[in-house]
């Protein structure tokens, strides 16, 4: 019989699929596999190069404890971040070493990386607060602030532009990150070292908890600073105590803002001695106490007031002056304003949103309210939607694009005071009218960083505005200032100067014997020019040729003239809208809650 030899052909690519057309080609390595085989590769690296990785593991180790201990014993203000703060006991760093040595090994795992991110959400709370101490004298609040970040990097797009504010922004937030995800991995890793070296790390721990708890009890300092310290604990209760506070304001707040001494007073009773009268309120953006009284600011700005008090006589104005305790302080100042005009003590966001929305009355709106001014605001800094409008009463308001102008921002202010004071001449107070007016009029040349700053022309030369083009051009940058403390001082003295300067013979040119201003700051700068532990008083006037506008405040006892007296009263804010209103015949007529 034949041998029968099969036929062979020689082997293609195809070959190898199997006869299944529904089987699937032989899978390649998995992902998992290969994963695991990068890591024993990396691992193997440290077997290759034992000096290396030993010298890798020892920074790894050591950059985990600063880390850890940094962030349990950083405080939470620029002025406490001194090296003495770095040389104590962390109280939370012993008993989180007790508790990790007596875990197995996941739930210590898990304990580590929980431990590690609440102490890296911590880290980024106190940042926070030492940028809002700075800024606006109080602590971060973890229940309203979040919006003022938005706000925050508004400022910084005016003040140093739009790229700069960008990549703060998301530096920012890569720093958040980075330090939730570092903060948890350092302490994982020393939590894994105290378990690998658990005999000694029990020793050690007993040891320093002994340190601890002599040294608490003694009372023992190291360069001026207790060596045992809570510090990191203290700090996230009076976070939880913050935001608890909050949620207890928002309501008993509520309830406060239903009362109101003047709320059920009819129009026809309210400031019935002002008749007639056109009624300026005029806030100068952060003009606090501090520009009449820090040796670097004080002498420009009281030549100013001086020679303003001198020229105002002349044209038959005169003024008294005396000081209020704003309500905020660096910055939003449209809390200064609300609190002053509302009568009620506005100092979060959260009262502003509480007040706004309801029909508490005020001092504005209590002129709209008898029927006999027109109302209109002047709001240069506004450059949206402003629904809060109705709340004071203002039947028109002029927003940084209703009022014409046509030349350069300088910095943050969208335009000099000089400018939106014309504007506001030119379109309403200079007009003919059945009624006279009351107007609400911000200026906001004066906000922070100070520069450039406007500096004043003709009167008659200030047209669109197209004449500040050169002034804004050649001042100083804001970059050139912004970490310098007494260069921000001296700008920010010639920023208030020109702003007073500017409503003061806005005043001489266009005042009449009926017109009665009322001006003051709305806070004072922040920290880093008004001093830190600086006051938040800032300086009020009334100013008027009609002697029986200023004789009806007689018993307010304020100084003569724009400047007051070092001793001059200090009142809260939230105190002038019943004070003024009471001085010009309004009758009381309580609502209650």
């Amino acid at each position: 019989m034949p041998v029968i030899t099969p036929f062979r052909r020689s082997p293609r690519p195809s070959d190898d699929a199997p006869d299944d057309p529904g089987a699937s080609a032989a899978p390649g390595p998995a992902p998992l596999e290969t994963l695991r085989t990068r890591l024993a590769h990396w691992r193997s690296w440290r077997t290759r190069h034992p000096r290396a990785a030993l010298v890798v593991r020892r920074v790894t180790t050591a950059f985990s404890a600063i880390l850890v201990l940094g962030s349990l014993l950083l405080p939470n203000t620029l002025v406490a971040l001194e090296p003495n703060r770095f040389a104590r006991i962390p109280g939370e760093a012993v008993v989180a070493a007790v508790l990790l040595l007596c875990l197995p090994r996941v739930p210590r795992l898990v304990a580590s990386a929980l431990f590690g991110t609440a102490l890296g959400a911590l880290t980024v709370l106190n940042l926070l607060d030492m940028g809002f101490t700075e800024y606006l004298g109080r602590s971060f609040n973890l229940v309203l602030d979040w919006g003022l970040l938005d706000d925050a990097q508004s400022f910084v797009a005016d003040s140093m532009g739009g790229a700069a504010a960008t990549w703060a922004a998301v530096g920012a937030v890569v720093l958040a990150v980075l330090l939730l995800v570092l903060m948890a991995l350092a302490a994982v890793r020393l939590g894994e070292l105290l378990a690998a070296h658990r005999e000694r790390a029990a020793r050690g721990a007993l040891m320093a908890a002994t340190v601890w708890m002599t040294s608490a009890a003694l009372g023992v300092q190291t360069f001026g600073v207790p060596v045992a310290t809570t510090s990191a604990s203290k700090a996230a209760r009076a976070q939880a105590h913050r935001v608890v506070d909050t949620l207890r304001d928002e309501a008993a707040f509520a309830k406060e803002a239903k009362a109101d001494r003047f709320g059920a007073t009819p129009g026809d009773q309210l400031v019935p001695d002002l008749r007639g009268k056109d009624m300026i309120f005029t806030f100068i953006e952060s003009y606090g106490r501090s520009a009449i009284e820090d040796p670097v600011m004080a002498p420009g700005v009281g030549r100013t007031l001086d020679a303003s008090t001198a020229s105002l006589a002349k044209a038959g104005f005169h003024a008294r002056s005396g000081w209020l305790t704003s309500a905020t302080y660096g910055g939003s100042s449209w809390l200064g304003h609300s609190t002053f005009l509302s009568g009620l003590w506005v100092d979060n966001q959260q009262r502003y949103r509480t007040v706004t929305s309801g029909d508490h009355l005020t001092l504005t709106k209590a002129f709209e309210k008898t029927g006999d001014w027109d109302t209109v605001g002047v709001m240069p800094g506004v450059q949206k939607a402003w629904p809060e409008a109705d709340w004071y009463g203002l039947d028109k308001v002029y927003d940084a694009f209703d009022v014409g102008y046509r030349g350069p921002k300088f910095s943050w202010s969208t335009m000099p005071d000089q400018y939106a004071l014309e504007a506001f001449q030119r379109l309403e107070h200079g007009r003919k009218r059945e009624r006279p007016l009351m107007a609400e009029v911000i200026l906001t040349s004066s906000h922070q960083p100070w520069a450039p700053v406007p500096r004043m022309v003709g009167w008659d030369e200030v047209g669109d505005g197209s004449v500040y083009d050169g002034i804004e051009a050649s001042g100083v940058k804001a970059s050139d200032i912004i970490t310098d403390s007494t260069r921000s001082k001296e700008e920010y003295g010639r920023s208030v100067q020109y702003s007073v300067t500017s409503l003061t013979q806005w005043l001489e040119r266009y005042g009449t014997d009926d017109t009665v201003l009322v001006f003051l700051g709305d806070h004072q700068p922040l920290a880093r020019v008004s001093g830190d532990g600086a006051s938040r008083d800032v300086p009020v006037s009334i100013v008027a040729k009609d002697p029986k506008v200023l004789d009806a405040i007689d018993d307010w006892n304020w100084t003569e003239g724009l400047e007051p007296a070092k001793d001059a009263p200090v009142w809260r804010m939230s105190a002038f809208r019943d004070r003024f209103l009471t001085a010009y015949g309004s009758v009381p007529h309580p609502t209650k809650d």
